[in-house]
């Protein structure tokens, strides 16, 4: 939906799991020197202040960030997925104080090499906008599509590389979303079936939110892994996020392993009630 923007909800408990993901997989495809690609069909402003504007009107980065930022500093250990997570918001803010956040895009362009490359969409007339500036005079390494992911990825699939990380995170205010986003993984499968998906959903009280995941499994994907993290209860009869999830296909082998580590962690720091949990599934040729 065009009236959506992403920095109400910047560092929030779904970016958390969201990102310490995103960071993990990239981390991950820079081990080899071979390039990889970054795409993301829904990129929004790429970076978010916290202490001004549309983020600290909401303050939502107090069910995800924030309380891991006070634990770190605290000094906490956290788990490894965490804490290089941790690093790369660190980075942002190298005075200790939070008050910058990355999205997506800007922890890719973060953990970039030389030889890898960006390719960020956004339909959002605003966000591609800002989205300029953050990247101005990042050169040719980052390309900038104004229009829709979900289609547009069609075109530059599959990389020239034939590595890459696709990040398909819609904000779902469209119920049209979800099986929008099923068949941007089919199309994206069908011409470059090899790459790492990440596929981001939202737990709301809505039957696609709670049919997307199911669909998802039923593709025909040799390897895959499904984790969600839930924060509380959903409110009775409401539209309020309670949780969210991810579906990687084609994840790396030591993805499982991390996040089950850092669940529980992330379970203790950002739970709101009793609803809180998570779960970790995995499929494996």
């Amino acid at each position: 939906m065009l009236s959506y923007r992403h920095a109400f909800h910047a560092g929030n408990h779904a970016d958390v799991l969201k990102h310490a993901i995103v960071t993990h997989l990239l981390d991950y495809l820079g081990q080899k020197d071979k390039a990889f690609w970054y795409i993301d069909t829904h990129a929004g402003a790429g970076l978010y202040a916290l202490d001004r504007g549309y983020a600290a009107k909401t303050s939502e980065s107090e069910t995800g960030i924030a309380p891991l930022w006070r634990a770190a500093a605290a000094g906490t250990t956290l788990p490894l997925l965490l804490q290089d997570y941790l690093d790369q918001v660190r980075t942002l803010n190298p005075d200790g104080e939070l008050r910058h956040y990355p999205g997506s895009p800007w922890l890719a362009w973060q953990l970039l090499r030389e030889q890898d490359r960006l390719r960020l969409f956004e339909l959002h007339s605003t966000e591609i906008q800002v989205l300029r500036d953050n990247f101005r005079g990042a050169g040719r390494r980052v390309m900038l599509y104004d229009g829709d992911g979900f289609s547009g990825i069609k075109a530059i699939l599959p990389p020239a590389p034939r590595r890459a990380l696709v990040l398909v995170d819609p904000s779902y205010e469209d119920k049209h979303d979800y099986a929008r986003t099923l068949q941007c993984l089919r199309d994206g499968l069908q011409r470059f079936a090899t790459g790492t998906y990440a596929i981001w959903y939202p737990q709301v009280q809505r039957r696609e939110s709670l049919q997307l995941p199911v669909q998802l499994k039923a593709l025909p994907i040799n390897s895959w892994l499904h984790v969600s993290l839930t924060v509380k209860h959903p409110v009775p009869g409401g539209l309020g996020l309670h949780g969210s999830g991810m579906f990687i296909v084609n994840p790396p082998w030591t993805l499982h392993a991390a996040l089950d580590t850092a669940l529980p962690t992330l379970v203790d720091l950002l739970g709101q009630d009793g609803g809180a949990a998570f779960s970790l599934e995995s499929r494996q040729p």
